[in-house]
């Protein structure tokens, strides 16, 4: 992969020094995955670090009839480096929601890489933060009506993964369940308040290329903010 493209794709990247970068690339292995096709298993993870370079993975715990969602990645999402600097044991699996494709860097490498980039290596831990910020103010939204949940959470997907098009923000259409983990709603008020965007114009639903678009952003994030 050029060195461009990753720096763009991931913004982790467009500070490391460009010699470390392309000795990175060097060692990286490109994989796609099948839609449904598992990327990580319970007992894989800290093997290496991945980067999505194309398609929607999902994070899930398996129960004993079915499984949990907790989180959903797309273009320019990292998943395995916690596990990587943690080695404490993971009960979750990641699995592709659509074809994906990703960049796997062997961990003892993603390791090496961070200790010779301080720079690198500083807003990896930035990211961490971020990403335990944002779990945080899910759970200070537990309090919050159904709808406001849900708005939280396809903001959240639109603004950290979503394509801008003329139509509003695209981001893949995911499961009322799916959304409903996320949101910690259940599932039946989850589908009204879904039914409700849609009625009032704030979302499409474009089942033929399985895309959710957020026709009106500014008044779902109004939902948030009020």
């Amino acid at each position: 992969m050029e060195i461009e493209t990753l720096s763009e794709t991931f913004p982790l990247f467009d500070i490391a020094d460009p010699e470390l970068l392309e000795w990175l690339t060097g060692v990286a292995v490109e994989k796609e995955y099948a839609p449904k096709q598992k990327i990580i298993t319970e007992d894989t993870w800290g093997n290496a670090v991945y980067f999505i370079l194309s398609g929607w993975v999902k994070v899930c715990q398996q129960r004993e009839s079915d499984s949990l969602t907790l989180d959903v990645l797309g273009v320019g999402g990292i998943f395995g480096e916690t596990a990587v600097l943690d080695e404490a044991p993971r009960f979750t699996s990641v699995i592709a929601l659509t074809r994906t494709n990703v960049l796997s860097i062997p961990a003892q490498r993603f390791l090496q890489f961070l200790f010779k980039d301080a720079q690198v290596h500083h807003r990896m831990l930035k990211l961490i933060i971020k990403r335990w910020r944002k779990v945080n103010q899910r759970l200070q939204l537990a309090q919050e009506a159904p709808l406001v949940r849900v708005a939280n959470i396809l903001l959240d997907l639109s603004e950290t993964y979503g394509t801008d098009t003329t139509l509003g923000l695209e981001i893949f259409n995911l499961s009322s369940q799916e959304i409903s983990d996320l949101a910690g709603v259940n599932l039946e008020d989850t589908e009204q308040v879904l039914e409700r965007m849609g009625e009032k114009g704030w979302i499409q639903i474009d089942k033929k290329e399985q895309l959710l678009i957020l026709s009106n952003h500014k008044q779902i994030s109004q939902l948030i903010a009020n």
